[in-house]
Order: C-alpha cells, then structure tokens, then sequence
C-alpha cells in the first residue's frame, strides 16, 4: 500500500493491540507517515521488539481490560507525547471455539472484557484529553462477525457487535466536538490473532467471502489510517468495511 509523506506530520497516536498484526502495521505507517506512536500490549517481550523496529517513542505494558491500568497508562502516555490527537483500539482476542451450550463461562467473560470492556476503558481515558486539544481521531477494531455473527463464535461476535454500537453512540456524543469516531469491520485477514482458532474455523470464514481469499493486513492498516487522518472529516459515528464483498452494510 502506498504511504502518504508527512500525513501525520505533528500528529501523536496511542494504538493498542500494537505487538502485533494490525496494530502493529497501522504504527508503522503511522511513524512513516510523520507521526509519533505509543504502543499498548500485554505481551511486554513482543511490545518492546515491535517499540524497537519501528521506532515508537513509548511503550506500555498493560492488560486493557484493567481500567486502573489504562488510567495509568494513558496518563503516562500524554505525559510522553504531550497530546493525543488518535486512538486506535486494536487489541483483541478471539476466544474459544465452541457452541453457546458448551462454551466455557471464564473464556466468554475474557473475550467481552478484552474486546469490548477494553475499548470502552481507552476511550473513556482518552476522550478527555482528545476534547482538551478540540480535535481527535479514534478508530475501533470491531469485525464481520459483529454484522453477521460467526457460529461457534458467540463470544467473539458479541463483543464485536458491541463495539460497533459503542462507536455509534461515542461518535455521536462527540460529533460537535471535533473527534470523530468510527469502527473498522474487516472479515478474516492473515494475522497472528489465526493461531487462536482452528483450521476449520478459518475454513469457514474463508469461504463467507465472495472475493474467496482472506484480507492481508495492510488493506485493513490502509483503510484504518485513511480513518486516523484529517481526510476522514464528515464520517463519524460509522463502520467503514474491509470484507472483501462479505457485508455491504
């Protein structure tokens, strides 16, 4: 995907999820395009490998489901950058694959803790400080499986369908604000987060694709930092889709 020079010149971005995958490709083209990064993960190894490769200039440690720790991490953060202007919520978890009468109560209190209890955590730590500057981007990872609902995924589509309806309600709170919220809805792509399931599981959602291949992760990292920038001005409160063809809604 072609970069944009100096897009997010004097922008400052805290993307979690950022060890890895997707959140780790949109920090990358965040710091190629101009901006300064701090990465949030739990993995504290693969965080500081990701902090030294692409050059972030902080990073934190932290479980995003621990409000007390994104408190912290956020005070941390803006002390670092000085001002957040973008948020981008990428950490995520799958969970178990089974259905709703054999899935384990610990795993599906995991997945909706991470995936949905998680942003509400970063955006409720940093939306004040997106209103102080009068201007912010923040981008949600929510999925396909939050439109349609995956079988054998209950937890996961839940927590996703979720995060589409907190995007919706924050975006219009802050519509006259100057922060624009809006959630990405991709259908399966290559990326870490596939060690999670099983084959089949992968199988299927392949095949819930008309273009028949999974998304690559650079497609999904273009679209959400077309979101993050000052281009994306009229759009909030919305999902924007990288499905190849799967959900058109």
């Amino acid at each position: 995907m072609t970069a944009y020079a100096e897009r997010f010149a004097g922008r400052n971005a805290i993307i979690t999820g950022a060890a890895s995958g997707l959140g780790l490709e949109v920090a990358r083209r965040i710091i190629t395009e101009g901006g300064r990064v701090v990465l949030w993960d739990l993995n504290a190894e693969a965080l500081a490998a990701a902090q030294a490769e692409i050059g972030a200039v902080h990073a934190v440690a932290l479980d995003v489901a621990d409000p007390d720790a994104v408190a912290a991490a956020a005070t941390a953060s803006v002390a670092v950058l000085g001002k957040v202007d973008i948020l981008v919520c990428s950490a995520g978890i799958t969970g178990p694959t089974a259905p709703v009468q054999d899935f384990p109560i610990d795993g599906w209190r995991r997945v909706i803790d991470i995936n949905l209890n998680g942003i509400f955590h970063c955006c409720r730590a940093l939306v004040p400080h997106l209103l102080t500057n009068g201007y912010g981007r923040i981008v949600n990872v929510a999925s396909v499986a939050g439109k349609e609902g995956n079988p054998n995924a209950s937890a996961y589509s839940a927590s996703k369908a979720g995060v589409i309806g907190l995007t919706k309600s924050l975006g219009k709170e802050l519509a006259t604000k100057g922060v624009i919220v809006n959630a990405i809805t991709p259908a399966t792509f290559d990326s870490p987060i596939l060690d999670q399931l099983p084959q089949s599981q992968i199988d299927y959602m392949r095949s819930r694709i008309p273009m028949g291949r999974l998304g690559d992760v650079k497609e999904s990292a273009a679209m959400i930092c077309f979101m993050a920038s000052e281009e994306c001005s009229f759009t909030t409160a919305s999902t924007f889709d990288t499905s190849g063809g799967r959900t058109t809604f």
